[in-house]
């Protein structure tokens, strides 16, 4: 084997080897001690779907003025709540601590995997001849083609 061709292969297993990798990105979420429930629960709701795709999520909640007075308290109380809204999805990778004027935490997906099926799309059916009919091509099909057949 010549070098050009040693070169080539190689080169297409690392190729290989790089998609069968998965990279993992840490996510940021941030909040304030006082973000209101119905906000929560959006943020809440996005941290889930990060770590059913596979991320990390760093869970900040940044303080100001006197917010810093009852930090510790009321941003580890926050930060107890999200962790264990999503303990069914994560486990949590860094304890709650403080640094500066943010408590963050990090949490990090369990090994679970995702299915890979995706639900059917309501309003597609199977036809009697197997294939995928549209409404649009059920309304045609209920219509008469000619003039004749009226």
């Amino acid at each position: 084997m010549d070098y050009g061709k040693f070169k080539y292969m190689q080169s297409k297993r690392e190729q290989e080897a790089r998609k069968k990798q998965t990279v993992i990105q840490v996510k940021e979420i941030k909040v304030r001690p006082k973000t209101d429930a119905h906000d929560l629960n959006v943020k809440i709701r996005h941290i889930r779907k990060f770590l059913e795709d596979g991320d990390k999520v760093k869970v900040t909640v940044r303080f100001r003025g006197r917010e810093m007075s009852y930090a510790s308290q009321s941003g580890f109380e926050m930060l107890k709540h999200i962790v264990s809204e999503v303990a069914d999805l994560s486990k949590v990778e860094s304890a709650p601590k403080m640094e500066g004027r943010t408590m963050m935490t990090i949490v990090a997906p369990t090994a679970q995997k995702r299915k890979a099926v995706k639900p059917e799309k309501p309003g597609r059916r199977e036809r009697s001849d197997g294939q995928a009919s549209s409404p649009a091509d059920r309304k045609r099909e209920s219509l008469p083609e000619t003039q004749e057949e009226r």
